[in-house]
């Protein structure tokens, strides 16, 4: 059997252009756990709402809204005054909620952290950017620091951190990623918030996943064996290559391609 043709790089740098403009507006949102956060205009119940539907983001598109949503109506739609002032009995409603392996265990701990943080600080960026040194290439630090700091208050339940990855364990962090790419990129097409602004664009890493995964190895854009934490940082290199200010806009471009192609 004849080896497929790779393309050229011009021609791949041409074909993610394309595809990040075809993907990244408005009408993405509508179909993608992206519009969790974008129900909201307070900067707080933007970063709250937007990590739930992060975290909860494994399986299919639908489900994860139905999820992240079930989780505000019981809020009350109010996600950072909620963390704030609610009472202990109202973390009965919380009881028997689950999506996949995600139960009312690790919701009510997710409470209790934001609680301890959001009494203290203003924003959860501050959470990612305390490891983080302002001149560092990406945010492996981050992220490191972010999952100590998460697990940090006493008697944390320990089936939990499987939610919560680090690049320490060679996790991919693609939940993570991609709440940061939320967070901190900010064009005018409306899809990401941009509403972070210590850590920036050129220092986002590519969310990896399988989808993502599979057309970067058919562009030649990846070439580790694994897709682990080192093909990450393999692939973001690469679209930097095209796009050094801001190499993860071409997650829609290799998302859009794996997964809403037809």
């Amino acid at each position: 059997m004849a080896k497929e043709k790779r393309p050229s790089r011009e021609e791949v740098y041409e074909l993610l252009e394309k595809k990040y403009k075809e993907y990244n507006k408005l009408s993405f949102i509508a179909d993608d756990p992206v519009q969790i956060p974008h129900r909201f205009s307070k900067k707080q119940d933007i970063e709250i709402a937007g990590f739930f539907a992060a975290t909860l983001a494994w399986g299919q598109r639908v489900t994860i809204i139905r999820s992240a949503t079930r989780i505000l109506d019981l809020m009350d739609n109010s996600p950072h005054d909620f963390i704030l002032h609610h009472q202990d009995t109202d973390l009965k409603r919380f009881l028997g909620f689950v999506h996949r392996t995600f139960s009312d265990t690790d919701l009510l701990y997710f409470i209790e952290f934001f609680r301890s943080f959001y009494t203290d600080h203003d924003s959860l960026e501050q959470a990612f950017t305390q490891g983080m040194a302002p001149a560092a290439v990406h945010t492996e630090t981050a992220l490191t620091g972010f999952q100590q700091l998460f697990f940090s208050l006493e008697d944390h339940p320990q089936r939990t951190r499987k939610h919560i990855s680090s690049p320490a364990r060679k996790s991919t962090c693609k939940r993570l990623n991609m709440y940061l790419r939320w967070m901190v990129r900010k064009d005018r097409r409306g899809v990401d918030f941009g509403i972070w602004h210590t850590i920036r664009p050129s220092q986002l890493l590519i969310p990896l996943d399988v989808h993502v995964d599979r057309h970067a190895r058919r562009l030649g854009l990846l070439r580790r064996a694994q897709t682990d934490w080192q093909a990450v940082l393999e692939l973001t290199e690469s679209l930097r290559g095209f796009d050094p200010a801001d190499p993860v806009k071409y997650d829609f471009a290799l998302f859009g391609m794996g997964v809403l192609d037809k």
